[in-house]
């Protein structure tokens, strides 16, 4: 019996069940198709985080209060006061950081804004005009601060469009005033939609100068971030350097493992991001591998139950002059087939469910994802799902093979 008359046998047989071999293959389907999901939702997790974290630029240098966390008990230390202005100053200084370009200091925080009878929610975003490159946000009405009211403590906001819609609807917002914290502010300036740029949503948020917030605001003396530029990318290693000496003398510190700073680059989040997502990917597709394994064991529990069905059509066959390995064949590709036809369809599902995600993150919660059809994934389903059809469909088609035609034909 040639290979094409064993296909036809083995989905012949497969016919004759069609409710059985349709529950079969649901183990292979919900496994691959949780698989494509994962992947492709991962991978599109991974790249919008990665967009945020470039969206400062790739000379970008961050330095963040309190000892860097490595672990849940050290999450407390980021909420850390020893960032201050003499730091800045320090840091500021070419004798120190010869290679730096540009530095904002950055406070920020919740708080309720209200106009008239409307309150909205929103981040107010302390720091100075330098942001505006930094971040490339820029004003689509009015004007930004500069270092004036930054020095004078000026009452002024800059505010997101979100912000704008809900407090201010269709009019005209520039010179308007709005609340925060029982302090009036007047509006001069709006940013056009903007999104996300670094973790901050710039829609909701209100950009007021650092002094401002500190004082009026947010009752500190301190920053919870400060944003340094180097002058080139070839630079920013040394300039990290640079900063972590200044900062250390400043604090003084002598041995680097008792920091309550620490400095990260956007190469290093990147790979840190990149690290973690595919760790988080990995975990969760071998949580998804564990239903191929029971869908593997289903398929087998119903070849055998298959083969003691069809012993005297096994015996038949064999009187009829089919060798043990025409009986051994057909049986595998019986499996084969069961898990094939549930790859391709749990591909199909597990891509069309990835798709309507990524358009209901980008339409509903206006997030830049992409959709992501991950090729390797698709491939590596396909090719465990032929495999688990070939290791748990050995047994039950051996067991099919070795049966003796008498008995099988005297079989009830």
């Amino acid at each position: 019996m040639n290979i094409s008359s064993s296909i036809k046998t083995a989905v012949n047989g497969l016919r004759t069940n069609k409710a059985r071999t349709m529950l079969t293959i649901l183990g292979i389907v919900i496994g691959i198709t949780a698989i494509i999901l994962i992947v492709s939702i991962g991978q599109g997790a991974q790249n919008l985080i990665l967009d945020q974290i470039q969206g400062l630029g790739s000379n970008t240098i961050v330095v963040i209060p309190g000892r860097q966390p490595k672990g849940p008990a050290d999450a407390a230390q980021i909420f850390s006061d020893s960032l201050k202005h003499k730091d800045m100053e320090l840091l500021k200084k070419k004798t120190n950081v010869p290679n730096l370009k540009t530095m904002v200091p950055i406070v920020f925080g919740g708080e309720s804004a209200t106009y008239g009878n409307e309150a909205f929610r929103l981040t107010i975003f302390g720091t100075t005009s330098e942001i505006s490159d930094i971040m490339d946000i820029y004003p689509n009405q009015g004007i930004f601060f500069g270092d004036d009211e930054v020095k004078s403590l000026a009452p002024v906001v800059i505010i997101g469009s979100k912000v704008k819609e809900e407090l201010f609807g269709s009019s005209d917002p520039i010179g308007q005033k709005i609340k925060m914290k029982n302090k009036s502010f007047r509006v001069i300036g709006v940013l056009p939609k903007k999104g996300q740029v670094s973790f901050f949503n710039f829609d909701e948020t209100a950009i007021i100068p650092y002094t401002t917030a500190q004082k009026y605001i947010f009752g500190i003396s301190y920053f919870h971030r400060l944003i340094l530029e180097a002058d080139s990318s070839e630079n920013i290693n040394e300039t990290v350097r640079e900063v972590e000496t200044t900062l250390r003398n400043s604090h003084d510190i002598t041995n680097p493992d008792k920091d309550d700073f620490f400095v990260q680059t956007q190469v290093d989040l990147v790979n840190r991001v990149g690290v973690i997502t595919d760790i988080l990917t990995l975990f969760l597709v071998a949580v998804a591998a564990i239903s191929l394994v029971v869908g593997g064991i289903g398929i087998m529990n119903i070849m055998l139950v298959s083969v003691t069905e069809r012993t005297r059509e096994i015996g038949l066959r064999k009187a009829l002059g089919a060798t043990e390995n025409n009986i051994l064949m057909q049986f595998l590709l019986e499996a084969v087939t069961l898990t094939g036809i549930g790859g391709i369809i749990g591909i199909t599902l597990g891509a069309t469910l990835s798709y309507l995600t990524a358009l209901v993150l980008t339409n509903v919660l206006a997030l830049n994802w992409n959709f992501i059809f991950p090729v390797t994934a698709a491939l590596v389903g396909i090719a465990v799902a032929a495999g688990t059809g070939l290791i748990f469909g050995l047994y039950p088609a051996r067991k099919a093979s070795q049966k003796s035609p008498i008995e099988a034909l005297r079989s009830e």
